[in-house]
């Protein structure tokens, strides 16, 4: 039986990754990698206000796009909370302060160009309309919902992140489907470990109640227990 514990700390850390987007530095670089070049996406089929996705190993980011190569994204920030300085809070955001904006709890929605936004990755156009059928609301709607939001903004890793602020802007209400699969995934670890637990109280109680049990069957009591002791 696999330990439920370290499953637990490691998909916590890959949704740690995954909400505060730290994107991978080449082997033996001590700066960040640089982004595309300008023209790097064909920006002429995407329309104002569809919603932009960049799929990723561990997540999925989204923007929602402004025209004019201009994509607006709720990225965990601590610069906002500490300086009013535009100029400084506009440069792309580096790993530390993402860090740093997830333990303080702050972002911001910010504008980027498409190169910034995606750095790299494919782009899925309104891939999620599917999902919210005849709640999708006007472009230039969606649009000026995401044009009003820009600025510093509280940060949540469950109940606020960039998915959140893309499906309020294009369909009327804050929703994050990757949120909701890491609760479920959480609730079933959870249900795991409470059935070990009563596995084990079940065979402790039969044993008081009806003697010793033979050598065979406590293995298959105590093994459980011990493994989720060393969780």
């Amino acid at each position: 039986m696999k330990n439920p514990v370290p499953q637990a700390a490691s998909l916590l850390l890959e949704k740690l990754m995954l909400l505060i987007h730290i994107r991978p530095l080449p082997a033996g670089s001590g700066g960040e990698t640089p982004p595309p070049a300008p023209g790097y996406y064909d920006t002429s089929c995407f329309k104002r206000g569809d919603l932009l996705e960049v799929p990723r190993t561990l997540f999925i980011h989204f923007g929602i796009y402004l025209g004019e190569n201009r994509v607006a994204h709720l990225m965990p920030d601590i610069l906002p909370s500490i300086t009013g300085d535009r100029r400084q809070i506009q440069q792309v955001v580096t790993n530390k302060r993402l860090i740093l904006g997830v333990i303080a709890r702050t972002a911001s929605v910010r504008v980027d160009t498409v190169e910034d936004f995606a750095y790299g990755g494919s782009i899925l156009v309104n891939h999620m309309d599917r999902l919210f059928e005849n709640q999708v609301l006007g472009s230039e709607e969606a649009a000026r919902r995401a044009e009003k939001l820009v600025g510093a903004t509280a940060y949540s890793l469950l109940w606020n992140n960039c998915e959140h602020f893309v499906t309020y802007c294009r369909y009327g209400a804050p929703v994050s489907f990757q949120t909701d699969k890491f609760c479920e995934t959480v609730k079933m670890i959870i249900r795991d470990q409470r059935s070990v637990l009563a596995s084990v109280l079940v065979g402790l109680a039969s044993i008081v109640c009806l003697g010793v049990a033979p050598s065979t069957t406590l293995p298959t009591i105590f093994i459980p227990f011990f493994l989720w002791m060393a969780g």
